[in-house]
Parts: structure tokens; sequence; C-alpha cells
């Protein structure tokens, strides 16, 4: 575990495991020949992403006790984020996710979760209450929400930072981690309570309020109580709106090698634009650009810009 006790200006809450990407391009998983090893899982990417801004900044999860459960907490702390409540669950592996990349947009992947992973096993015990209500920003995601412990540990440490600025939901809807879009829309809306801003693409935005046109997806946020709600639109750009208004932003246009990392990026810099109190439009115009960087890069921790190579993109010096 790190020695580092600094309090966390940002902490994510969620899924983390290794990432075995494959080298070669267009080829099934049957096919592939060699693959790289990164740290992956939304919650954990975004807390690589936002540490990339120097945000202190750590996460809440769990790993396995194996040696790729020792791999994910050094590669933590090497990529900057504090790992102290990321604990180790005595019962389940830590879980792997390959994909395959077709670039420029089919890129499969396949989660080794079962029965369970420990990211799912997390108890309000993992991390001190203080920590969650006094934190500056807090990120949670939809999959956290789809089985027990995790997502009584999410409701009840949301219900103890009493909707604070911010509370970030990522929407992040995987379907094969839900028994239907039923039970996922049901909890997602459970959680929505919670948040100031909201984050997803349509798929996820009609999970979480049946709205599939962006315009009223974001709208129904807002009715929900959400303060700033983001619709993630893919070559269409982004939306977002507030109580007082709406911003869209063309998309980056990128080469595309792997699609896989670009949300999180996004969310890292979303995460730093918020904190930064930038205007709206600067800070989806960075975490736009941020995505189309990772997009444009195999691996995705690993790949998380710095703000001074998002910065040459919006500017057009890169």
């Amino acid at each position: 575990m790190s020695g580092d006790r600094t309090l966390p200006e940002i902490l994510t809450i969620g899924r983390l495991g290794v990432d075995l990407y494959p080298l070669q391009d267009g080829v099934g998983l049957g096919e592939v020949s060699s693959f790289g090893k990164f740290l992956g899982g939304s919650a954990a990417n975004v807390a690589v992403a936002a540490a990339r801004y120097g945000h202190p900044t750590a996460l809440l999860s769990r790993v396995g006790d194996d040696p790729l459960g020792e791999y994910l907490q050094a590669e933590l702390e090497r990529l900057g984020v504090q790992n102290r409540f990321v604990a180790t669950d005595p019962t389940f592996k830590t879980p792997i996710t390959f994909c395959e990349i077709f670039p420029p947009d089919h890129f499969p992947l396949y989660f080794y979760r079962e029965p369970s992973a420990p990211d799912l096993q997390i108890r309000p015990g993992d991390v001190d209450e203080d920590v969650v209500r006094d934190a500056s920003l807090v990120w949670f995601t939809a999959t956290g929400l789809s089985e027990a412990p995790s997502r009584q540990t999410h409701l009840e440490l949301l219900a103890s930072r009493e909707r604070r600025a911010h509370t970030v939901f990522d929407l992040d809807y995987r379907p094969m981690f839900w028994k239907s879009p039923e039970d996922a829309r049901a909890q997602v809306q459970r959680a929505l309570a919670f948040a100031t801003v909201a984050v997803g693409n349509l798929e996820e935005c009609e999970v979480a309020v049946g709205e599939t046109d962006p315009h009223r997806a974001a709208a129904a946020l807002i009715e929900r109580g959400i303060e700033l709600a983001i619709v993630k639109q893919g070559p269409r750009g982004v939306l977002a709106k507030t109580r007082s208004g709406e911003v869209e932003i063309a998309a980056t246009p990128v080469e595309v090698v792997n699609g896989l990392g670009a949300g999180d990026a996004f969310g890292g810099a979303l995460c730093h634009g918020l904190l930064e109190g930038w205007e709206l439009q600067k800070t989806l115009a960075y975490a736009n650009a941020a995505g189309g960087i990772v997009a444009g890069r195999r691996e995705c921790s690993t790949a998380m810009p710095t703000e001074r190579e998002v910065a040459e993109v919006v500017n057009g010096d890169a």
C-alpha cells in the first residue's frame, strides 16, 4: 500500500482490473499472438487521467490476493494514484479484460469477472467517511451499482456526502453486468439523487432516463436534480446542459487506434475543468481533445495526456 497520506482532492470509486490488449490489429483473439498488459477499469483510468493534471487523486476499489492484484497496486502508485483505499479481497481473483482492435470503431470487450469481481465487494469500512464527504470531487459509475455489497456501499457513502459539488455520476452502462436494462434503470435512478453531474453516451442516457434524443435526455437529467448533464454523441460531439443553458462542442478529429480509453480521458479532463472553475465551453473542449488523444493510442491508462498535450490540441499547436 502507498505511504502517501495526502487527503485526495479527487476520489474515484469502482472498477479496477488488468487490461490485456492485442498487439495486432484487425484479427480476433484466436489469431492474436501477443498482448500488452495494462492497468484498466473505468474508475481506475479516470483516476490516472485526473492525476495527470496534478490533482491528488485516490481510488476506492479492491483487487484479488494474487500477483495481478499486486501489479495493480504498484501500477496505481507508479501512475500517481493513491492506492490506500484499494483493499485486497480474500475471495475473488483480480479480473482480466481482453479486447479486439478493429479500427476505427469496433473494439469488442471480453470481461472475466465471474462469479464476481473484487471491486464489487467494496464496503464502507474500506474508506474513511470524511474522505468521501470532504473530497472536492467524487466520481462513481453505474457498474458499481450492479451488485451487492458494492451497491449498498455506494448509496451509503454518497448519502454521507449530501450531494456536495462535485459528485459526478458516470452512467457507464455495460449490459453484461446487469440482469436487464430495467434493473439498471432502477438502480441508476436511485443514484441520480446523489449526483450533481451526470455523464453518458446516448445508450447510457436511454437506460438512465428513457430518452434517446440528446436534448431531451439532458433535460430529463436536469429534471432529476442534476446541475450539469453531459451527453456524448460520438462523431457528433458532446452536448452539455445546465439549468441556464446548453453548450455543444464538435468532436476532435483523430485517426483512431483504440477508442476504448477515450471516455476515461474525457472524464479526467472534465474533473480538471470542474475543479479549476473553467467555463463549460473550455472544459468540454479540453475533455474532447483528451479523448481524441487517447483514441489515437493503443493503451488506455498509460496513454492519458498531460494538460500541456491537451492544450496543444485545443490551441491548434499539435
